[in-house]
């Protein structure tokens, strides 16, 4: 590390800078999802009064209990309890606890273990006539995504283009909202250009330019941070460059020649790592803004992913 990086390190902290770049992220709002999937219906038709009184019925009513309550790991535990009990040739029972599990570990954001379960179990033979075939779709799509396998992804999606075109039309406008794809979110479909255009637009009168913020802090150290919004950080920078600078020129002018570029490199580490911070947090501001205004459009429309879910347990 040289002398130029670790002063633009020093710079950057002292401007408040402690975060992370690159990263586009709406959060979900799990008290949202929670509720969401509480008052989903279950897709699949209740116990009998034979099969409760049966050690497997005994289990399954048990996880049900648990997963409406969504308590997972607890579900999840009598959910394979059931399945072991469960007679072989009741493969509509067994199929459906298989997704229950699958969807546990789902809400659980475990998703190599979604994956693997349905690449190793019964699922795989499942067809549309499945009465989750929809969700267990909408599931692999974000599971194999998430694990960032767009090969998989992209034939759950071709399935579910076949089977549910609006579906498929929500989830890849969620996946490119969720990642900041602006080159496929700048040619929206006549669909989705309504939810679209509003949020580019505004993105786009509210974010800041880093080349501008670099500009600026050049002209001026800490005019670029000072058209972030961040006046602490402006502040600081101009008092640090002009103490440097004027206990430079007082060395130089007292002829204490070593002091003076010693203090001189100083400088030039203050000023340049302010010229990198302020572009680093211009960078931030976009994303923190971008942030915030996917986050609630995301909510609104029902794009995260859990939220197209059309049944829960």
């Amino acid at each position: 590390m040289n002398r130029y990086t670790l002063l633009a390190i020093l710079s950057l902290l002292l401007g408040g800078c402690h975060h992370n770049t690159g990263e586009f992220a709406p959060k979900l709002n799990y008290a949202v999802q929670d509720n969401y999937l509480k008052q989903l219906p279950a897709p699949f038709p209740p116990l009998s009064e034979t099969e409760r009184s049966q050690d497997w019925g005994r289990e399954y009513a048990i996880a049900l209990g648990f997963s409406h309550q969504l308590d997972l790991y607890q579900a999840m535990t009598a959910f394979k309890r059931a399945e072991i009990l469960t007679p072989k040739e009741d493969q509509q029972r067994l199929l459906e606890m298989r997704y229950d599990i699958v969807l546990c570990y789902y809400l659980g954001q475990k998703y190599t273990d979604v994956t693997y379960e349905f690449e190793h179990g019964l699922l795989r033979t499942v067809t549309p006539e499945f009465p989750a075939f929809h969700d267990l779709l909408v599931i692999l799509y974000d599971s194999y995504q998430k694990l960032g396998d767009p090969d998989k992804a992209a034939e759950v999606l071709a399935i579910l283009e076949t089977h549910y075109p609006d579906t498929a039309e929500k989830l890849q406008l969620s996946y490119n909202l969720s990642n900041g794809k602006f080159n496929q979110l700048k040619h929206p479909t006549p669909a989705t250009a309504p939810i679209i255009d509003p949020f580019l637009a505004s993105y786009r009168a509210q974010r800041k330019k880093p080349g501008t913020a670099q500009t600026l802090n050049g002209l001026l150290p800490g005019a670029g941070y000072f058209y972030l919004g961040q006046t602490q950080s402006g502040i600081t920078a101009l008092v640090l460059n002009g103490l440097f600078i004027a206990a430079t020129y007082q060395l130089f002018h007292n002829n204490q020649t070593a002091a003076g570029i010693i203090f001189a490199s100083f400088e030039a580490g203050w000023y340049f790592g302010g010229i990198v911070g302020a572009g680093i947090e211009a960078k931030y501001y976009n994303e923190r803004l971008y942030e915030r205004l996917a986050t609630p459009l995301m909510h609104q429309e029902r794009l995260f992913p859990v939220l197209m879910l059309r049944y829960g347990f």
